[in-house]
C-alpha cells in the first residue's frame, strides 16, 4: 500500500515515516500543504495521513479540494488539539477517521488497517482472498492448509495488493505505482522477480499473467475475465 504522510513536525514526520514502512507501508513524506495536495491528486495513494495544522495550506483545506476534486482516497487526519470542533470540521471535509496528537504508534497502525480493509470491501480483521490469510503484524501468509509463509518487505507488500483488488487486471506500472514510495528503485522488471517469488510460496494458479496487460489475482475456478 502506497501511503502519503503530510506531516511539518522535523521530528515526527521521519520517525513515522520509517516506522510506517517497517509495517509494510511505501510511504512519501511531505511537509508542505501544497506540495502534499498536489502529490495527492498526481499519484495513486491507497491512502493518506493528513495533519491539520500544516505551515502553508491547513489539512482541512487541502481535503476539501481533494473531495471537490473527486479523490476518494481514505483520509486519516492527525490534529494537535483534541477538541470536538476540529474534528467535526475534519469530517465535514471529508476526513473518514481521525487521531489526536500525541497517540500511540501502534493506535495509528490499528486504524490505517481498519480503513483500507473498509475501503476494500474487507470486513475481518485480517484480510483474506482465494484461502489465503494476511498476518499483518508478522507480514506473513496463511495458506489454506494452515501453513504460514513469510515474507520479505516487497513480497508483503504485493501480495497484500493482488489480495485487495482480487479478479482485477493489473499491470505492472499499476503494481509499482502502489507497492514501491519515491525512493525505491521503480523499474517495473523487478516486479516480475517478486512475482515469481509469490508463485512459489502460493497455491499454484493464483497470480495469472494477462499477456500484454499485467497480472490477476483469482483462484483456479474463476472465470476469465
Amino acid at each position: 500500500m502506497r501511503l502519503l504522510l503530510a506531516e511539518d513536525d522535523p521530528k515526527l514526520g521521519p520517525h513515522l515515516q520509517k516506522d510506517l514502512q517497517q509495517k509494510g507501508y511505501a510511504v512519501d513524506l511531505s511537509a508542505s500543504g501544497r506540495e502534499a495536495e498536489y502529490m495527492g491528486f498526481e499519484i495513486p495513494y491507497d491512502i493518506v495521513v493528513l495533519d491539520i495544522g500544516l505551515p502553508d495550506k491547513t489539512g482541512t483545506e487541502i481535503l476539501k479540494n481533494w473531495r471537490k476534486g473527486n479523490l476518494d482516497v481514505p483520509v486519516l487526519i492527525l490534529t494537535a488539539r483534541d477538541s470536538w470542533q476540529e474534528k467535526v470540521e475534519g469530517f465535514q471535509a471529508g476526513a473518514d477517521d481521525y487521531l489526536a496528537k500525541p497517540f500511540h504508534f501502534e493506535e495509528l497502525v490499528e486504524r490505517l488497517a481498519a480503513l483500507i480493509r473498509r475501503a476494500n470491501g474487507q470486513t475481518a480483521r485480517m484480510i483474506t482472498a482465494h484461502g489465503l490469510k494476511l498476518d499483518e503484524n508478522s507480514q506473513s501468509v496463511i495458506l489454506p492448509d494452515g501453513t504460514r509463509q513469510a515474507l520479505t518487505g516487497t513480497e508483503y507488500r504485493l501480495l497484500r495488493y493482488f489480495m485487495l483488488n482480487p479478479g482485477k487486471i493489473l499491470s505492472k506500472t499499476t503494481l509499482t505505482e502502489h507497492v514501491y514510495d519515491f525512493d525505491s528503485d521503480k523499474d517495473s522488471n523487478v516486479i516480475e522477480v517478486y512475482i515469481r517469488r509469490l508463485r512459489r510460496k502460493l497455491p499454484d494458479g493464483l497470480i495469472h499473467t494477462q499477456r500484454g496487460q499485467g497480472y490477476i489475482f483469482k483462484g483456479p475456478s474463476d472465470a476469465e475475465p
